[in-house]
């Protein structure tokens, strides 16, 4: 697979966490072989929900700087826009997807991404262009 890919939460919080194992490490092998063969998509969205899961998870401060900054430093993290938000209108009224599921959806289609993974989405559903792909199953 190559091209853009868009990386849900979900799926950074197992890599950060070691509440299962198994999922830790297929999260650890999807993103860092990514990472070298595509172009990685985030949103500020996605950041957001990590650091709010890891904190409550208990990290420092200070780890959650370096996550985030490790993130920027892998990604690239388009703005809000407009158009992701009036996407996401669309998405919601088509698929029924929740209010935060249609902005990760849109994130990932205006920044043009063949890949969006997520656990918590239909997985192989086909969105224009872009597949949400389950990396757990």
């Amino acid at each position: 697979m190559t091209g853009n890919v868009f990386i849900d939460s979900n799926i950074w919080i197992y890599l950060f966490t070691f509440d299962n194992d198994n999922k830790n490490k297929i999260a650890n092998d999807f993103i860092f072989e990514n990472v070298k063969n595509n172009r990685i998509y985030i949103s500020y969205q996605v950041i957001n929900e990590v650091c709010y899961t890891l904190k409550r998870k208990k990290y420092k401060e200070l780890e959650l700087r370096q996550i985030v900054n490790d993130m920027f430093n892998f990604c690239d993290v388009p703005a809000c826009s407009n158009e992701v938000i009036f996407t996401a209108f669309e998405l919601r009224d088509r698929y029924a997807f929740s209010y935060w599921d249609s902005q990760i959806v849109a994130s990932a289609l205006i920044s043009n991404c063949s890949v969006l993974a997520s656990e918590d989405m239909q997985n192989n559903l086909q969105i224009k262009n872009m597949r949400i792909k389950n990396i757990f199953n």
